[in-house]
């Protein structure tokens, strides 16, 4: 996976008002960690790509765009997808399903939506916690989506599961925009906090979160970060030299 080609074909650099959500639509997020799993993982990437809109999920994606591609993009994270679709599906009054977390973090996501977006109709489902679901696992998911029909779909359960899920079976979701954004549920529950905005505005939400989970996110972030650092600099070079 090229990192300076997908920043120029793939990643989105406009504004979401301009994402067409009345005809279906896949969105998905990239960030240093899941441009690094991508690029040992070819389906992941193919994954990523085929997506109808690929988000920039990191202030190194961003930055990254500036040094490969000198494009100016802004980060634009799960979070703010997520807010942006239910302020969308608010005012239209529409359907929306979360698929993922447990259903304590469902339940608290309801009571919320209930209070802070009052014209959306919300349904819900905790898929099992396992690394590879059967077939009857995806099936009873399926059947709970198509059932409620959704106008929007969030997928939360980690990268990249999540978009390997969406991408299997993406011709049998019923649903018109299905936005995979992981840790979001989390955040919007309140069960891990998210940076301050004065972080966020320095682009140190990454360190914030290895503050608050350093046995969780090292890996991700210290081993990650420097192995995004690398790539990023061999396909500088590369271009240099060519």
């Amino acid at each position: 996976m090229n990192l300076t080609q997908t920043i120029k074909n793939s990643v989105f650099s406009a504004s979401l008002a301009t994402i067409n959500t009345e005809s279906k639509c896949i969105i998905n997020t990239i960030n240093a960690y899941s441009y690094c799993v991508a690029k040992q993982d070819p389906h992941f990437a193919e994954v990523l790509t085929s997506g109808d809109v690929l988000l920039p999920d990191g202030t190194s994606i961003v930055l990254a765009a500036k040094l490969l591609a000198n494009k100016k993009i802004t980060k634009i994270a799960g979070w703010d997808i997520h807010q942006y679709l239910l302020e969308q599906a608010n005012k239209k009054e529409q359907k929306v399903f979360y698929l993922g977390a447990s259903n304590n973090t469902l339940e608290i996501i309801k009571k919320k939506l209930s209070q802070e977006f009052p014209n959306i109709k919300v349904a819900t489902y905790s898929p099992p916690y396992k690394t590879v679901f059967t077939q009857q696992d995806n099936n009873e998911m399926l059947a709970q989506v198509n059932a409620f029909s959704p106008d929007i779909l969030f997928v939360g359960m980690t990268a990249p599961k999540q978009e390997k899920w969406v991408y299997k079976h993406k011709n049998t979701i019923n649903a018109t925009v299905i936005c995979s954004i992981g840790a979001v549920f989390d955040f919007y529950a309140g069960n891990v906090q998210r940076a301050p905005k004065w972080m966020l505005n320095l682009g140190l939400e990454w360190l914030f979160r290895l503050l608050k989970e350093p046995k969780r996110m090292w890996r991700r972030y210290l081993i990650g970060n420097t192995q995004f650092i690398y790539y990023v600099f061999k396909e500088k070079l590369q271009a240099l030299f060519k």
